[in-house]
């Protein structure tokens, strides 16, 4: 019995370190075969192309124009990160908004901001309080 409760932690530590161990082989693997002009993501969620890779750092072109530095750790194939994705460029074509569908469109000239209404209080005046005591300072020592 004693044995048992000596060896169930270490066979789940075993299990952890192989885990861990598989993981950053995967990670590694990723990272290999990244090529300037993939798409890539950054392990924070950034997407964009990779322009530029060294042995530390990587560039990522997340807008026409905008260029950011990452370590080189940091980046990985947007695949990695979306198993099954293909990783496709996402489109930049312009969407009109559009109303739901069920929804129209809401009249705003219903309101006159010109006119308070007089079932809402004035918040713009503060208002003295009966019940709040009076909180000036009558110490001469504080006064400048």
């Amino acid at each position: 019995m004693g044995t048992l409760l000596f060896l169930i932690p270490l066979v789940l530590l075993a299990w952890l370190f192989w885990q861990q161990r598989r993981r950053q082989q995967q990670m590694a693997k990723a990272q290999s075969e990244i090529t300037i002009g993939s798409e890539v993501s950054t392990t924070s969620g950034l997407l964009g192309t990779l322009v530029a890779m060294d042995d530390e750092i990587g560039t990522i072109e997340v807008s026409p124009g905008v260029q950011l530095r990452f370590d080189r750790r940091a980046i990985v194939p947007r695949t990695q990160l979306r198993p099954g994705a293909t990783g496709a460029a996402v489109t930049t074509e312009p969407v009109e908004d559009q109303p739901a569908a069920g929804q129209g469109t809401t009249d705003l000239s219903k309101t006159n901001p010109s006119k308070p209404d007089p079932s809402k209080p004035d918040l713009s005046k503060p208002e003295a309080s009966p019940s709040e005591p009076d909180r000036r300072d009558d110490n001469p020592e504080t006064k400048a």
